[in-house]
């Protein structure tokens, strides 16, 4: 498995997630300061193999080149900050997520913001309309982000993943 190039910022290098990252997956997956946000029934990583899974599932969330879960890497480095996501959403009808998980030796840099603000632009440059981000209601600094990537706040939904949410959209102009 390569480092397949996916798009690139000033600062980072977004690609697709590689056998040579499970090391990285799983202590940014292993953390519960991370996991505590991720889906409806958290849980931090206990094993390696489970990391080697995700890092699987990962590079097969990007069978349509428009959408994946990639690893972001901080460019002139070899440190995968965490990953940013753009995918349609599970049991919605036709809505696209933007998404980031990020290390919190990464935090505070501006690498979410950053890596999801190119994520976005992808997805407009290939036809998307209007992109939504989810948090858990208690994720300030995930809402925050959303704020400065210009997202319009739409309030609390259960309408996505079975549980309440924090939803944002972003229209494409």
């Amino acid at each position: 498995m390569g480092n397949e190039l996916v798009l690139e910022t000033g600062r980072l290098t977004v690609r697709q997630w590689s056998a040579g990252d499970v090391d990285r997956a799983f202590d940014l997956y292993s953390r519960w300061e991370v996991a505590r946000w991720l889906g409806s029934a958290p849980r931090a990583l206990a094993a390696r193999a489970e990391a080697e899974a995700l890092v699987e599932r990962f590079r097969g969330r990007g069978a349509d080149p428009r959408f994946g879960c990639w690893a972001v890497q901080v460019r002139g480095t070899d440190v995968v900050a965490g990953t940013v996501l753009l995918v349609p959403i599970p049991g919605g009808a036709g809505e696209v997520e933007v998404g980031w998980h990020f290390h919190p030796d990464s935090w505070g840099h501006g690498y979410a913001t950053e890596a999801a603000r190119a994520a976005v632009a992808k997805g407009f440059a290939e036809g998307l309309t209007e992109v939504y981000a989810v948090t858990h209601p208690g994720n300030g600094p995930s809402q925050a982000v959303c704020r400065r990537l210009g997202m319009a706040e739409l309030g609390r939904t259960d309408r996505w993943y079975g549980m309440e949410l924090e939803a944002f959209r972003l229209a494409a102009g």
